[in-house]
């Protein structure tokens, strides 16, 4: 394993795929994997294995090449190459391929999903065929989910409910779901990329935003906005995704490879959320946690109420479809949780 150099990381892990035949060996394709990862993450720790994994089961055809902390630049700089057929395999935030394929923010949707369970269930059974269709549209092949983790409400002060967001400085992302988020709450909606919040903090530009544990805890923003009100309004996902004409012209060989090398869902699902939960707990980052109680929880989701369907009105294209499929997949999971339940059992 050779020894990379460490720079500044400050999103959820990207990796990037560029093939390119060896000078010393025809038979060998270089892979060139960037992206923005943090060190010390299970997200470094799977781009590890994964390197490890490509290349032995490539029997030395694959020779991954990691360029993870972020030298190949940001997520739409990214998605931008992979368009423009200069990389061939990426993991992005939905958000930020919503700008391409527009009915992903719909999964970004105010309290959409209740909890992890029945995210699972739905993104496994019922959105990655539509979504695979979706982007196969844009070029790109989806092969699997990564979750990012619930968005919670992070502020400089406590935000503890809608009203306290009233008149907040309040960073947002470029795609829809988030602007209209922040506008339901009465908060002053400041568009920022991801690299400028810790600046944008500093400078006092913005005082406020909404993220993942996994985007919140050790990429700087905690160091200025310690206080983190568990919201837990929207389910962040990223797409690991190909070009799709360099995808079908891989051999079925190679890309079996890539895809039996990836981590699975399951356990990213369950080393993401773990640290999570340590990176709340720990001291170190002394970030102040405030839990909400369900009365607290019901007035963000009345804040927030009219906010799914203006997305669907703007968004157009198959989001209804979407959501269709989403409320269809909750039906489902809950018919099944009622079944499972203790008390369906002792009914029988």
């Amino acid at each position: 394993m050779r020894h990379w150099p460490t720079a500044p990381a400050f999103t959820l892990p990207i990796i990037v795929l560029i093939m390119a035949a060896c000078d010393r060996n025809e038979s060998v394709s270089i892979v060139n994997i960037g992206g923005t990862t943090t060190p010390n993450t299970p997200g470094e720790a799977m781009w590890i294995e994964f390197e490890r994994a490509c290349e032995e089961a490539s029997a030395g055809r694959m020779d991954l090449r990691p360029l993870i902390y972020g030298q190949l630049g940001s997520e739409e700089q990214l998605l931008s190459g992979i368009r423009r057929g200069r990389i061939q395999f990426a993991n992005l935030s939905a958000q930020v391929t919503s700008t391409i394929v527009p009915e992903l923010s719909v999964l970004y949707a105010p309290y959409l999903f209740e909890d992890e369970a029945e995210a699972d269930f739905v993104y496994d059974h019922y959105l990655t065929g539509i979504f695979q269709e979706l982007l196969a549209e844009k070029n790109l092949h989806l092969v699997t989910w990564y979750e990012i983790g619930f968005h919670s409400v992070y502020g400089v002060e406590p935000i503890i409910g809608p009203e306290d967001a009233v008149g907040r400085r309040f960073r947002v992302s470029n795609s829809l779901n988030a602007r209209l988020f922040a506008e339901a709450v009465g908060a002053d909606v400041i568009p920022l990329g991801f690299g400028e919040i810790v600046s944008g903090l500093q400078t006092g530009l913005v005082e406020a935003g909404e993220n993942s544990v996994s985007l919140y805890a050790r990429t700087g923003t905690a160091d200025e906005a310690p206080h983190f009100t568990l919201t837990q309004h929207a389910f962040g996902m990223s797409v690991i995704v190909s070009d799709k004409s360099w995808w079908d012209g891989l051999s079925a060989e190679d890309r079996g490879v890539l895809v039996t090398a990836f981590p699975s869902i399951d356990r990213s699902r369950r080393e993401i959320r773990a640290q999570s939960e340590f990176d709340l707990r720990d001291p170190k980052l002394a970030i102040e946690v405030h839990p909400l109680t369900p009365e607290q929880r019901e007035r963000w989701r009345a804040a927030t109420a009219g906010v799914t369907e203006r997305l669907l009105e703007s968004l157009g294209g198959r989001s209804r479809e979407v959501y269709q499929l989403v409320l269809e997949g909750k039906a489902e999971f809950a018919a099944r949780r009622r079944v499972s339940s203790p008390s369906a059992r002792l009914s029988r």
